[in-house]
């Protein structure tokens, strides 16, 4: 598992904390990824297309031996799985998986941007990745992310919903 990757997960119809328990579990049930960290739950409201219910969102740190773009192949495969629909951009959904960082890696391809390109502009992105990794910086490693965090203005919008708990945070969510 040499590969070090964050993602943003977030879901905003039904049964929000159900969606991003299922993806959690999916992703430590791949036998090439390891979850090690999950950040607290946050709720927040919706970003592009406001005319919608409001996301949970977290965010998961995570070892792999997957590529970036496996990674990625995963990421879509359990958004299927739990039944995401692409109607309207950044329209509603029941679950979404975004890999926000991957190893210190720029990626540039039809398919995969990392670092994530508008992770710098979402407090509801920056918040829980560094509750999880508070010292993280992006690939140039000129700029940590409590710097970038410090010049977006709506963080007020993101508000605690569910804190971790124990040693395995998921686990320890209640309902």
């Amino acid at each position: 598992m040499d590969n070090l990757a964050f993602l943003s997960l977030g879901s905003n119809l039904d049964d929000r904390l159900s969606y991003l328990r299922e993806a959690v579990e999916l992703l430590r049930q791949h036998d090439k990824i390891e979850v090690t960290n999950v950040s607290s739950l946050y709720e927040t409201e919706p970003v592009g297309y406001t005319d919608q219910g409001k996301f949970l969102n977290l965010a998961v740190k995570l070892h792999t031996a997957l590529s970036a773009e496996e990674l990625l192949k995963v990421c879509q495969d359990i958004e299927q799985q739990l039944g995401r629909k692409r109607i309207i951009r950044w329209g509603p959904r029941t679950i979404d998986l975004d890999i926000l960082l991957y190893n210190q890696d720029n990626i540039e391809s039809d398919d995969l941007s990392v670092p994530h390109p508008r992770m710098h502009e979402r407090a509801f992105v920056i918040i829980p990745l560094l509750e999880i990794e508070p010292h993280i910086k992006l690939p140039s490693g000129e700029e940590n992310l409590q710097d970038v965090l410090a010049r977006i203005p709506d963080k007020e919008g993101v508000r605690l919903w569910k804190r971790k708990n124990g040693e395995d945070a998921f686990a320890h969510l209640g309902n």
